[in-house]
């Protein structure tokens, strides 16, 4: 893994878990990491609900929008971590994949999204502990 690790988050939309990642991975990674985010079917539009989610926690991705996976962005990325894709994501040797099972925000409201939100933060710093090294962690 280079110095500056290129993280891509997947999911089916790319609206909701893979753009609440990207986000908190933004936030807390700073610049010591590169974060990517597609989808296997990705939506018009991210999910308000997520983006109103992660405006409660100060973070803001209205902005975003939902891209399709491409094989090269999964070749230019050290660490792959699905969110429900299934088998949609190519794999390459010598990649870090991970699989998070997390409840899909489509379709719910808020109260049901914050829970979401917060197992992605929780995974997002457990994450940063791993691929940053020591001396570049906050």
């Amino acid at each position: 893994m280079s110095d500056k690790p290129t993280v891509l988050f997947v999911c089916v939309h790319n609206a909701g878990r893979s753009q609440m990642a990207a986000g908190y991975l933004r936030a807390l990674g700073g610049d010591r990491v590169e974060v990517r985010s597609a989808g296997s079917a990705p939506k018009d539009e991210i999910n308000p609900v997520a983006v109103e989610a992660m405006a409660e926690e100060g973070i803001d991705i209205a902005g975003n929008t939902p891209k399709v996976l491409t094989t090269e962005a999964v070749r230019e990325s050290d660490v792959v971590i699905t969110m429900g894709c299934g088998d949609a994501c190519p794999i390459f040797p010598g990649k870090r994949y991970e699989d998070w099972e997390l409840d899909d925000p489509a379709g719910q409201g808020i109260e049901a999204v914050r829970p979401i939100r917060d197992e992605i933060r929780r995974r997002i710093e457990e994450l940063l502990g791993e691929i940053l090294p020591a001396g570049a962690r906050a």
